[in-house]
């Protein structure tokens, strides 16, 4: 990644990263970093807001408004499995899966999944990322035309 967006960690959301599995830890604080780098990388995005949304950490664009909540998340019940969550009113979900069917694998309307051993497709999950950070930018417009905005953008 070529810009790091350094940002303290919400000491609130770090409680619940040091609540998880070192291995699934790492897998989140990785997904964190994405975003951050991702947001940091996007005109007009500003500055992301940390917080927990349903005891999950999650990452919001307060000043600019731009984006819809992104939030990552690892559940005792699916040990193996860590996610990222979308907002599933926005449809961003069915347009990752438009874009990107074998790339991903997606949990109904609401999330990317990933197995502990999966190769992180990290081209196309910062472009995901980018289409949330700015969905009330592209809202809008016609798929094609979101993903054309998301690649001026970036």
């Amino acid at each position: 990644m070529a810009k790091k967006q350094k940002k303290p960690i919400n000491p609130e959301v770090a409680s619940v990263f040091n609540s998880y599995p070192q291995k699934i830890k790492s897998k989140l604080m990785y997904l964190r970093q994405l975003i951050l780098d991702t947001a940091f990388s996007i005109e007009g995005v500003g500055e992301i807001e940390e917080a927990l949304k349903w005891g999950e950490p999650s990452y919001l664009t307060p000043k600019t408004k731009s984006g819809s909540t992104i939030r990552i998340a690892w559940k005792k019940t699916q040990e193996e499995q860590y996610s990222i969550y979308f907002k599933c009113t926005a449809n961003l979900v069915p347009a990752f899966k438009e874009k990107y069917p074998k790339e991903f694998k997606f949990g109904g309307k609401r999330s990317i999944d990933f197995n502990m051993d999966d190769k992180v497709p990290v081209r196309e999950l910062k472009s995901c990322i980018a289409l949330a950070l700015t969905y009330h930018l592209n809202k809008k417009l016609e798929a094609p035309a979101r993903w054309e905005m998301i690649e001026k953008v970036k």
